[in-house]
């Protein structure tokens, strides 16, 4: 029987024994030993699914002209200024937007897949100084619009309340607007979920994943339209 995209098995359970095995074993000799385990079982599949999820993604218009690469960062650890000198993540990552993930101040769709859960983002992580006025100033023109979307009932359901910091130095010229919306006074506008790894195995995943997308598409439709 022919599988269709959303009903695909991309991951074996090697997958999840893998990164288990790496937590407890994150140094160079062992994952040496271990690569041809990761490029067949983790690597490969991965990039199949994020090149799958880019071209369903795009169905739904988002017109998206990157390829797994652009998005995918890499397993290796950038351990310059880091405490933690272990050299790889647990976990690969993948950030979907135009620019994929060499320009994170973009609105887009993140996932992260673990040996203990698959965790989801949508809206923006980073937006630099720019993005962010005009972002805020989006929130002002469209007086409610942003809120109706956050707080709709499936949207809550899914990646719960907003994150991100708070300016704690209030520019004079906003101070009203920030009374009136508390959005405005953030500095980054992202929402996270995490999910069960049984998905991770399952011929459902893309289905599910694509669910989560759909339902977090409205909001980083509006973020998008705000810093264009």
């Amino acid at each position: 029987m022919n599988l269709t995209t959303t009903t695909m098995k991309y991951f074996e359970p090697q997958y999840i024994e893998f990164f288990k095995d790496l937590e407890q074993n994150n140094n160079k000799e062992w994952f040496h030993n271990n690569k041809e385990t990761y490029e067949t079982y983790v690597k490969a599949p991965f990039e199949k699914f994020i090149s799958d999820l880019i071209d369903e993604m795009n169905k739904c218009g988002e017109g998206l002209e990157i390829n797994p690469k652009d998005c995918i960062s890499r397993i290796n650890r950038d351990i310059r200024f880091s405490k933690d000198k272990t050299p790889y993540n647990p976990h690969l990552t993948a950030f979907l937007s135009k620019e994929g993930r060499k320009n994170k101040t973009l609105p887009g769709f993140f996932i992260r897949i673990t040996a203990k859960n698959i965790g989801m983002m949508v809206g923006a992580f980073s937006p630099d100084k720019d993005l962010l006025q005009k972002i805020r100033k989006k929130l002002m023109e469209t007086n409610g619009q942003f809120e109706a979307l956050i707080y709709e009932q499936k949207f809550v359901e899914t990646f719960g309340e907003i994150k991100g910091e708070i300016q704690k130095r209030v520019p004079p010229e906003l101070k009203v607007a920030m009374e009136k919306n508390f959005h405005i006074s953030l500095k980054q506008f992202y929402f996270m979920t995490e999910i069960d790894p049984s998905h991770i195995t399952s011929d459902k995943l893309m289905e599910t994943v694509l669910g989560y997308y759909k339902t977090g598409k409205p909001v980083n439709d509006y973020l998008i339209k705000a810093i264009a």
